[in-house]
């Protein structure tokens, strides 16, 4: 599936089951594990899920502009640069669960009701190197693939 493009059905399912999945993943895991590193230089399921937020956060709104401005270029943002401006490598887990949950809800909310025409929506993505041409697709899938990663990180933290 690594290089497959997926169906807007397929990622809006993806998409949705992330929040939960990762509850699932982490309940009954006591708070102090999932803000625990099992290394120094590894992540802690806490540290994974500010990263998802992060990345939510950074793809999410280029989603919202590409529907919202005709043919935006909007200027790259990395995920790890952006996290440095929150605060949510120290959220508690759970807080941190919740607030992610509504963030997803509300992408959700702008995706579901798309005509299949919107999900090709572009814009072009410049300060990465040559300027990208990026869809409202493209930036769906690149953060469900992204999160499944994630999911099997944070399962083999709280397995460890």
């Amino acid at each position: 599936m690594a290089g497959a493009t997926l169906t807007p059905q397929q990622l809006l399912e993806l998409l949705a089951a992330t929040p939960t999945r990762l509850g699932a993943i982490t309940a009954g895991v006591e708070p102090a594990r999932l803000a625990a590193a099992a290394g120094e230089d590894e992540w802690s399921a806490n540290d994974v899920l500010a990263h998802l937020r992060s990345c939510s956060d950074v793809w999410g709104e280029s989603i919202g502009r590409i529907l919202v401005e005709d043919r935006p270029t909007i200027r790259a943002v990395n995920p790890t640069t952006w996290i440095e401006e929150t605060d949510y490598r120290e959220q508690e887990f759970l807080r941190s669960l919740r607030f992610f949950a509504a963030q997803r809800a509300d992408l959700l909310a702008l995706l579901e009701p798309l005509p299949d025409h919107a999900w090709v929506r572009i814009a072009t993505v410049t300060g990465a190197g040559s300027p990208l041409t990026k869809t409202v697709q493209s930036y769906a899938e690149r953060l469900a693939k992204h999160e499944r990663q994630h999911l099997k990180q944070v399962e083999r933290i709280v397995n460890g």
